[in-house]
């Protein structure tokens, strides 16, 4: 099994030729939009993990219900699957920086919001606009690297899935302090959305100077991306990483906690799984963008999930830490799974797609896997058959990352199809 270092000109680092690429902005604007990228991507993880850590707090002083609750913390999977969905067509029309300045706003608007409001019905609207905020930005910040980063496509990756993974973290960890602080939940919960304002502010000097590039009248319908191998890899690789993922951010601390570890260990254990994250995010993006075949990588992340959950399996207390850093270095999967975007696809709106496909269809698997998972628990009583669930989903995710490793380009896949339907139809 071969690495092959990707020559100087290779078509994967080559500017975009879909007829409509604008001119090269200046260095000046280039920083502009760079230091954008980080700020938004800072933004798309505040609405979902800042209200966990307070979820008992805020359910309570707006009187919901379990029920309330539940649709609260499944909201975030429904919001990326359908805005996600939405986000292409929406570029089309308006353009990928004004739909970005659009959905920081919107992103800012419903956090602020639901600080202020005192019922669980306006609460939950308002979290979904600021969801959709989010949503919106997971797909569009793949495309402006593609469009403006051709030959940078590593490095600023590097940046935005570092500055979201930073953001996951800093909402995470500074909610409750926060809290203990004021005294506020609203306080807590509202602060984030001053992040929302100051990502804003870039984009508009962007709007203000004109950088705002055409975009193709080419058309990639999610049937379309999922007739080829490249999409539908994508998509069940995209799904079953975040399934995994999800999984172990929800069930982790309390399946620790039942094989005998304190609350303040078990919460210890997640954070630093959510911590290993970051380093994950400053490495991998460069690394994988300098090969034409990423199958290494994903063979690392197997092969590391594997040895966390089968140590889960045989000897959970002993070693907990060293399964830990494992099943985290299996999670690098997901900045496998944002990078493949743009390494799977030629031009900015195959990436656009590509990204809305996956995620949106993605989402939606991975919002049924805790729901498994927990399920699976009630039922056996144990920790072995929801391990089973893990396994199966990481089993999935080798074969189509092992699939969606080799080195091919979505637009190729189409024009081949394409092809080959028209001498078909010639008489």
């Amino acid at each position: 099994m071969s690495t092959r270092v990707l020559p100087r000109n290779s078509e994967t680092n080559r500017r975009p030729q879909d007829g409509n690429t604008p001119d090269r902005p200046s260095v000046g604007a280039l920083f502009l939009i760079a230091a954008g990228i980080a700020l938004a991507a800072l933004n798309l993880r505040t609405a979902i993990t800042s209200v966990g850590p307070l979820l008992g707090e805020v359910t309570g002083a707006l009187g919901m219900t379990a029920v309330g609750a539940g649709v609260l913390t499944t909201l975030p999977v429904l919001s990326f699957a359908l805005f996600g969905a939405l986000t292409p067509s929406l570029s089309r029309r308006l353009g990928s920086h004004r739909l970005l300045v659009l959905a920081l706003a919107a992103l800012t608007l419903g956090l602020g919001g639901r600080a202020l409001v005192g019922s669980p019905l306006p609460f939950l609207a308002l979290s979904v606009l600021a969801l959709s905020g989010g949503a919106i930005g997971n797909v569009i910040l793949p495309v402006l690297v593609k469009q403006h980063f051709p030959h940078r496509v590593g490095l600023m990756t590097t940046v935005y899935t570092t500055a979201l993974a930073l953001g996951t973290t800093i909402a995470a960890a500074t909610t409750v302090p926060l809290y203990d602080s004021t005294g506020q939940w609203r306080v807590a919960l509202g602060s984030y959305a001053l992040f929302g304002l100051i990502a804003v502010v870039p984009w508009l000097l962007v709007l203000r100077h004109g950088s705002t590039p055409g975009g193709s009248t080419r058309r990639f319908g999610f049937g379309r991306v999922l007739s080829t191998g490249v999409g539908l890899q994508s998509m069940l690789y995209f799904g079953t990483q975040s399934s995994v993922a999800y999984i172990m951010f929800g069930w982790y601390a309390q399946m620790l906690r039942d094989q005998g570890m304190s609350a303040q260990s078990a919460g210890l254990a997640l954070s630093y799984l959510t911590l290993l994250g970051i380093p994950m995010s400053l490495v991998l993006p460069t690394l994988l963008t300098r090969v034409r075949d990423q199958r290494p990588f994903v063979l690392m992340f197997s092969l590391s999930y594997l040895v966390g959950l089968g140590g889960l399996w045989f000897s959970p207390m002993n070693g907990v830490w060293v399964w830990t850093t494992l099943i985290g270095v299996g999670m690098g999967s997901f900045v496998y799974a944002l990078t493949s975007f743009a390494l799977r696809t030629r031009t900015g709106e195959g990436t656009a797609a590509l990204s809305a496909t996956s995620q949106s269809l993605g989402y939606l698997m991975a919002g049924t896997g805790p729901f498994l998972f927990g399920l699976l628990h009630e039922l056996s009583g144990g920790w072995h058959a929801p391990l089973l669930l893990l396994l199966a989903l990481v089993l999935v995710n080798a074969v189509t990352g092992w699939l969606l490793g080799r080195p091919r380009h979505l637009e190729d896949a189409l024009a081949a199809r394409d092809g080959r339907r028209g001498s078909t139809a010639r008489p």
